[in-house]
């Protein structure tokens, strides 16, 4: 009896961890480009599946989670202002009663940064919050890891 449940309770957890990979709307690609010897661009690309969004970095507090971008810090590098985005779309969304500001199919954030060596790796992470017209996932944090050559 004791195997039985045990099998059942494998099994229930097996299946909702494969649930749960099913859902991730958003995939991120990374690039990084020299503009001259001391600085680069980073290029940090989310691809979002149809029917589902992330937010912009600049929402307004009561609302859903914003994307942030968190940067280890590193002696070969200094960024250059802040991470910058395309214009989003504003929309007054019901369920958090106010406009938020968000993205769709495709969006690439960039970031600037002061090389202090030739060739460095940036390293860091973003979070960010995906929904759809029904629902919202839990906030997601990815780690990343850019070459700059």
């Amino acid at each position: 009896m004791k195997r039985a449940i045990l099998i059942l309770t494998l099994m229930f957890f097996s299946a909702v961890g494969a649930f749960a990979q099913l859902e991730s709307p958003v995939t991120w690609a990374y690039k990084a480009t020299k503009v001259s010897k001391t600085e680069a661009i980073v290029y940090l690309k989310a691809t979002i599946e149809d029917d589902w969004h992330i937010y912009s970095q600049n929402l307004k507090p009561g609302g859903p989670n914003k994307t942030v971008f968190t940067f280890t810090k590193s002696k070969d590098f200094t960024l250059v202002g802040k991470t910058t985005e395309p214009k989003p779309i504003t929309k007054f969304e019901k369920s958090f009663k106010m406009d938020v500001l968000y993205f769709e199919n495709e969006v690439v954030f960039q970031q600037k940064i002061k090389l202090n060596k030739g060739t460095t790796v940036v390293k860091g992470q973003v979070e960010f919050m995906v929904c759809n017209d029904k629902q919202c996932l839990p906030p997601s944090e990815v780690t990343f890891s850019i070459p700059v050559k």
